[in-house]
């Protein structure tokens, strides 16, 4: 199994321990006060993507399309805690990939809780969520705007699993996830969270206050079920108007156009980056 994220270990150590469409505004909903007027217009993609540890080669990714299977791909741009190198993903490869159809999804593997039960090379505290959150977020837009992904652009934060029933915990976590989210937005970019269905996605869906979460989440329930809408566990007034993405299957490996991979099953319905 590849290494996804923090590592596939890590991840399971931590879980058990807890069509493209321009639209205005869309994402935000309830979750945020800005004005959508101002910002650029979204660049929405619903259907299937996928996501792997390393970006695929340009081959690959053209082999894949002509599969026609998948449209997304989401990759791995920053963040201390990324798991696996990134020879492939550069400019030249995000500006050939968005040419061949492709909608890209960028994800930012940040600073993890300090309750977290695995292996990490960045955390947070207490004390420092809020600096972290901050200066993550500015890392995540230097390595954007380096693949040529224009303001307007979501960063979706990679947010793995933790003890949300431990209060300093999560109340921590979501200090450094508004942090995160301020910046974003501040620099007109977009925020995301991917995070388990269980844990650090429920932990922004069910919080009371909404102010300064991200306005597009990306929920990891391995159930198969591939859809945004019928298994979505929290409250159905949240995060509408192509705001959702469901991770439904891990590790699916997968041959297409004679190229195989390792992969990471999505249902997309939510913004993709502006490239160029």
């Amino acid at each position: 199994m590849p290494k996804h994220r923090l590592s596939r270990k890590g991840r399971y150590t931590a879980l058990a321990a807890a069509g493209a469409v321009a639209v205005v505004g869309a994402g935000f909903a309830t979750q945020t006060s800005m004005a959508a007027t101002a910002w650029p217009a979204q660049k929405t993609y619903t259907g299937r993507a996928f996501d792997a540890c390393t970006a695929p080669s340009l081959s690959t990714m053209t082999a894949w399309k002509k599969d026609a299977y998948y449209g997304g791909v989401a990759v791995y741009i920053g963040g201390r805690n990324r798991g696996c190198a990134q020879p492939n993903l550069t400019k030249s490869w995000a500006k050939s990939v968005d040419a061949l159809g492709w909608r890209i999804v960028p994800l930012y593997v940040g600073a993890q809780p300090p309750c977290q039960k695995s292996l990490n090379k960045e955390r947070f505290t207490a004390a420092t969520a809020v600096s972290v959150g901050a200066s993550n977020a500015n890392d995540a837009i230097a390595k954007a705007t380096a693949l040529g992904m224009r303001p307007g652009s979501p960063i979706y934060l990679n947010m793995e699993s933790y003890d949300t029933a431990d209060k300093a915990c999560d109340d921590a976590t979501l200090a450094y996830v508004r942090s995160f989210t301020r910046t974003l937005r501040a620099k007109t970019y977009r925020a995301g969270l991917y995070g388990f269905s269980s844990s650090s996605a429920k932990a922004v869906a069910t919080a009371k206050d909404r102010t300064d979460l991200p306005g597009n989440l990306w929920y990891a329930l391995w159930n198969g079920q591939e859809t945004t809408t019928k298994d979505w566990p929290w409250d159905p007034k949240l995060y509408t108007g192509h705001s959702r993405a469901h991770q439904y299957k891990a590790n699916s490996k997968e041959t297409r156009g004679g190229a195989t991979l390792t992969v990471d099953r999505n249902a997309w319905d939510a913004p993709v980056a502006l490239i160029g």
